[in-house]
């Protein structure tokens, strides 16, 4: 797979906590220069990214992030603030102590307003698959699936570990047919990425996967 075909499926991302204007705006330089899907930022610097960007790059971002046990009203609220501030693909944290909870009700509702929220555009739902059993991978893809989303994705890359090629392999088997899944946290190396794609994501979440291209480019 050519390196120009990964780079379109990536979300080129910066989350760090200590994330500056200046770390954000090259973030955005790259993810113009190479085409990546979108960038994914902090909240706090979207509406100053969708002005710089004036539109040549999607602008993503998370709600609810990383620990996602705010309130839905919460959630909802980030979501329609980062709306207005010009986000064009939200990703969002399930409360996975009410998926563990068995709380199936509360999660779909959940994410159909945050869903509903976002006018539109992109929804991309984290379950934080390295805390999930089988079973709960399962269901929460029936739960993503029924509640309207756009994607199912692995993790945040903020808790115990990232995305694996299992996980991805059983998301997509049980994922409905207008699903798609992401792949995001801890994926190092080209061979992985498009390992990801070839497992069925449809995105890969990562920082990493530019700089390998620079690196290739300057062989």
């Amino acid at each position: 797979m050519e390196y120009t075909e990964i780079l379109k499926t990536v979300d080129h991302t910066l989350l760090t906590q200590t994330a500056t204007w200046e770390e954000i705006q090259k973030i955005l330089d790259e993810g113009i220069k190479y085409q990546t899907a979108s960038a994914c930022i902090p909240a706090a610097y979207v509406k100053q990214a969708a002005e710089y960007v004036n539109g040549e790059l999607p602008i993503c971002t998370v709600i609810g992030f990383p620990n996602g046990y705010s309130t839905t009203a919460v959630k909802v609220f980030e979501t329609e603030d980062a709306v207005a501030n010009g986000a064009d693909e939200i990703d969002m944290v399930i409360n996975i102590g009410w998926l563990k909870d068995r709380k199936y009700q509360e999660l779909e509702e959940e994410i159909r307003r945050v869903h509903d929220a976002c006018k539109g555009r992109i929804l991309k739902v984290i379950i934080e698959t390295c805390l999930l059993t089988r079973e709960e991978m399962i269901k929460m893809c029936e739960i993503v699936t029924a509640a309207g989303a756009e994607y199912i994705k692995t993790s945040t890359g903020f808790s115990a570990a990232g995305a694996v090629f299992e996980d991805v392999e059983l998301m997509k088997k049980h994922i409905g047919a207008e699903v798609k899944v992401k792949a995001a946290g801890g994926i190092a190396s080209l061979a992985d990425a498009e390992k990801f794609l070839r497992l069925g994501a449809d995105r890969l979440g990562t920082s990493r996967i530019v700089k390998l291209t620079e690196q290739e480019e300057r062989k």
